[in-house]
Parts: structure tokens; sequence; C-alpha cells
């Protein structure tokens, strides 16, 4: 996997963004291999975070937080999916997505979900803008969006109710 040109200086990842970017990365590998969640981890752990982009790794990264994401997301899955599904368009399934962006997808809803924490608006621009570093700018569109419903779904004190059928994005 590799990032495009987003005119950053990669080294000067926040760390907590480098956990969420290392999340993602692992997400996506245990969705393609079928990988036990706990060994991607450990591997992760061992051998990328904290190593240069060159080398493969994530210069900065937060371990716990990714430990947290990776874990979180890997054992609710099917739930997490489900909280994407109800907001597709109804031409549209999870099993279509694309493996990288249903990784995105999954690490924003669980921090949405389970990190009340975590301002929803703060999760949202995080996952944006990994996804800005992977996909297309259509598929980071479509990130907002099915983040923003969520939140607003699962948030609605903080976001402003339920955002099921609209069409209003934050970012």
């Amino acid at each position: 996997m590799s990032t495009r040109q987003t005119g950053k200086d990669p080294a000067a990842i926040d760390p907590r963004r480098g956990a969420r970017l290392a999340a993602v990365q692992a997400l996506y590998q245990i969705a393609l291999t079928g990988a036990d969640p706990s060994i991607v981890i450990s591997e992760f752990i061992r051998h990328r975070l904290g190593k240069a982009i060159e080398e493969g790794g994530v210069p900065e990264s937060d371990p716990q937080l990714f430990s947290d994401i990776v874990r979180g997301a890997s054992a609710t899955s099917g739930e997490l999916d489900d909280m994407i599904a109800a907001v597709l368009d109804p031409d549209w399934s999870v099993e279509r997505l694309e493996l990288l962006l249903l990784a995105v997808l999954r690490a924003g809803t669980y921090e949405v979900s389970a990190r009340p924490d975590l301002p929803a608006r703060v999760a949202i621009s995080e996952y944006v803008a990994i996804s800005a570093a992977f996909l297309g700018d259509r598929e980071t569109g479509l990130v907002n969006g099915i983040l923003d419903r969520i939140a607003r779904s699962l948030r609605p004190d903080e976001l402003g109710g339920d955002a099921r059928g609209q069409r209003e994005t934050t970012g």
C-alpha cells in the first residue's frame, strides 16, 4: 500500500494519526489474509511502528491506540458492518466495498461508536485525512458521508441528530 502525495512531511505525523493510519493498514491486512488480529498487532508493533516510512513503517505511532482500534474493530466487525450497511445507498452492500475502504470505515466507525472521549468531528476528520492518503476523491467523500451519518445517528446530542437520507457532510 502506498500513499498519494499529500504535500505534508510524512515524518511530522502526529502519533495518534500514525496509530490510526497503522490500524487501517492492519485491518486491511486482516481482511485480506484472514490473519489473527493479535498476531498482526504484534507484528506491527515489532516491525512497523516507529520505523521510517521508507522501511514500510509509521514513524510516530501511539501503540496503545493502535492496539485498541485493531482489537476493537476486529472483535466487533459484524456490528460495525451493520452500522455501515445501514447508511449505505440501497444499491450497495458492505460486501461490495473495496477492502481498504472497508478498513477505513471499520476503524472510523469503531472510534465513533466506542470512544465517546473522542469528539465525533475529530474522528471523522482523522479518517477522511487517512482515506485521502490512500483512496481517490470519490472514496474519501464516501468515507466523510458515511462516518458523518453514523456519528449523527450514534451521537445526536453532539452532532445534531440522525443524518440518514441527508447529504450534508462534515470535515
